[in-house]
């Protein structure tokens, strides 16, 4: 295992977030860097930006973080991590929880069922006009024919984080491609993430902090 990390790189993030101003949540998760993973973008000029949010506001779910969740199994990848790249295996692995992980830095997304990650692909996020945010986030709608009501854009499998059109959704991922904020996908991964998506699953979005493997998330 040691050497699968060393050769994909570490993937794991921290964060600490404060929600709604009831608590403070301390979190400590797993980021991602594999290798042939390109640097993080530049800042976009907005012709260049391709996706945005646009998504009618809804009532806001918070997420109940109240058990430690601990990372079990990591995908071994051994293609390049390069942007369209996306990949998928759930196989034998038992129901649970869902924990989805972003690493802006490393731009990338993993998700976790049961501890065990079963899906990893490179993403494009904001630009410097409208940046992802960082934080902890549940997933408070979905709508697999979202179409944004402010730029007329297609956003399959559209994923809702926050009131303001933060998303994760399918999107053609290049490399120099940004967004308005939301998280872009390949589309096929975004379909196989939405079928396993429920209301008020965690999201959790850091910008470059890594621990090691079989570290906890710990909320509390």
């Amino acid at each position: 295992m040691n050497n699968r990390i060393t050769r994909i790189g570490m993937r794991v993030s921290k964060t600490i977030l404060v929600l709604a101003g009831l608590a403070v949540l301390s979190l400590i998760i797993m980021g991602t860097f594999r290798a042939g993973a390109t640097t993080p973008s530049t800042p976009l000029a907005p012709e260049t930006v391709v996706e945005s949010q646009g998504i009618e506001p809804v009532d806001t779910v918070l997420v109940e973080l109240d058990s430690p969740f601990v990372i079990k199994r990591v995908l071994q990848i051994d293609e390049p991590f390069v942007h369209g790249y996306y990949k998928w295996d759930d196989e034998g692995v038992p129901d649970g929880e869902i924990v989805i992980t972003v690493d802006l830095k490393a731009e990338s997304l993993s998700v976790f069922r049961d501890g065990y990650e079963i899906g990893a692909a490179v993403i494009k996020f904001g630009d410097a006009l409208k940046p992802t945010p960082t934080g902890v986030f549940p997933i408070t709608q979905k709508n697999a024919d979202h179409v944004s009501n402010i730029y007329d854009a297609p956003m399959p499998y559209m994923m809702r984080l926050t009131n303001d059109g933060i998303a994760i959704h399918g999107a053609e991922v290049k490399y120099g491609y940004g967004t308005r904020g939301c998280i872009g996908v390949p589309t096929e991964f975004a379909r196989l993430l939405f079928e396993q998506v429920k209301l008020g699953d965690r999201v959790i979005v850091t910008d470059g902090k890594m621990l090691g493997m079989g570290d906890t998330i710990i909320a509390g």
